[in-house]
């Protein structure tokens, strides 16, 4: 029977991932996600198919630009099964309830769909072989991107057909490097960052220690905008790094001269995520596991505090530096992180650093975009708020392979994909890595 794949968002932009299969008769989804910035969402009633008719929905990882339309899917109809990793069908639950709540739904209602979507989701481990109708087989492998993350690899006895999801680094905090899928005819592969290159983690490193330095210098603040789910731990990892390995300390014994640099997590989510990223300790790399067995929790640190209430996130609104202040949301689209801003954007002790990818549109995009200005300014709240902190970007945290990456990982395959779909980039970030895998001798559509 024949293979038919419609992309449904994220083909030409990096959010609302949802694309569908229709094979062997059976009709798949994999991801359904909101839209972030300028991307514009597609309304399910002009999709092929109507949710009603989707038997099932592979979910890549937890992040909302590739789970938040699934309460949509499910009120227009959708009662197949979900199919995604243990540690995503934990984190789902959290991600998906916070952005009901973000759209002022009431609880009642959010706590019933959350139990609908619990009813129908169901995890796998990964690197096993399981079986659909219609003699379809599926297998999930590590992505590398946050915890769960996974590549979705749909088999018949005529076509392999993978779709990477959003590949992660290798070396990445508290993640296992990126699996390799079996030779495949179709290979569906993000593109996010195809048109540059990151640091490394060592490097990586060792901006942030500088940077920490310098900004702590003058007793001022420093905000990270962080995405509640996967970045936010990450840079717990790091932080804790720097303020407990007896390496990272010589290296920069300026901040071991400050006495008390306090680390506020002012995320009710990346709080919530961060506790359940403990449970889910089993999926950890072996770095981080050993780390915990010897009583040293790597997302866990003397001098890290959590705001657990919005009077504790008003104190800290007023609090003196120095500190460092974690908060979502990571594109500063919403967020106990505007009203940081709101205070501390127009002050010239305090930094601001981006550690993640800032969608056009979005607030975080023109913060990084007029903060080059000499006398830059950004509206928040239809205030107009003045940009005299210094802002900086750490390419290296994002969770998104690189060009090089992304080759290494199509290369890694035994043997080369019938042909490439390029999808979840902007074009230019397209047609770089196009142009490197056809100089590869990569078939590419």
């Amino acid at each position: 029977m024949s293979t038919e794949i419609i992309h449904l968002g994220a083909e030409h932009e990096v959010t609302g991932s949802c694309h569908y299969l229709l094979l062997n008769g059976i009709h798949i989804l994999i991801d359904c996600g909101m839209t972030q910035g300028n991307a514009r969402r597609k309304d399910m009633r002009y999709w092929p198919v109507h949710p009603s008719e989707i038997d099932y929905l592979f979910i890549t990882h937890a992040h909302i630009d590739h789970i938040g339309r699934i309460p949509e899917l499910i009120r227009k109809g959708f009662q197949g099964e979900i199919l995604t990793t243990h540690a995503t069908k934990a984190l789902m639950t959290p991600m998906i309830e916070n952005a009901m709540a973000l759209g002022y739904q009431d609880k009642r209602d959010r706590k019933k769909m959350i139990a609908q979507i619990d009813d129908l989701a169901w995890g796998f481990e990964f690197n096993e072989s399981f079986q659909l109708k219609k003699k379809i087989s599926f297998t999930l492998g590590r992505a590398g991107h946050i915890l769960g993350s996974c590549f979705v690899q749909i088999k018949t006895k005529d076509v392999s057909i993978v779709f990477s999801g959003d590949l992660g680094l290798t070396d990445t905090p508290l993640l296992c490097d990126p699996d390799t899928p079996e030779p495949c005819d179709i290979l569906c592969l993000e593109s996010t960052y195809g048109d540059r290159l990151h640091d490394s983690r060592a490097d990586r490193i060792q901006q942030l220690g500088q940077m920490l330095v310098r900004a702590l210098s003058d007793e001022g603040k420093v905000y990270i905008p962080a995405f509640s789910l996967g970045r936010t731990q990450e840079l717990l990892y790091e932080m804790d790094r720097l303020f407990t390995d007896p390496t990272l300390k010589e290296q920069f014994p300026e901040l071991s001269k400050i006495k008390r640099i306090p680390v506020f997590l002012d995320s009710p989510l990346g709080t919530n995520i961060t506790r359940l990223f403990s449970k889910l300790s089993k999926y950890w790399d072996k770095e981080a596991q050993k780390l915990k067995k010897r009583g040293d929790h790597p997302i866990d640190f003397k001098y890290l505090y959590t705001v657990e209430n919005f009077r504790q996130h008003q104190r800290l609104l007023d609090m003196p530096g120095p500190a460092i202040i974690i908060a979502g949301s990571g594109m500063c689209t919403g967020g106990r992180i505007l009203s940081h801003l709101q205070v501390g954007l127009p002050d010239w002790r305090n930094d601001i650093f981006f550690v993640g990818y800032q969608a056009s549109g979005t607030l975080g995009n023109e913060i990084v975009r007029f903060g080059k200005r000499t006398s830059g300014y950004v509206y928040i709240d239809d205030n107009r708020v003045d940009i005299k902190a210094n802002i900086h970007t750490l390419s290296g945290y994002s969770a998104h392979a690189d060009q090089n990456g992304l080759i290494d990982w199509v290369q890694k395959i035994k043997e080369k994909p019938g042909e490439i779909k390029l999808l979840h980039g902007e074009p230019d970030a397209q047609k770089a890595l196009r142009e490197k895998l056809l100089e590869k001798n990569y078939s590419v559509i």
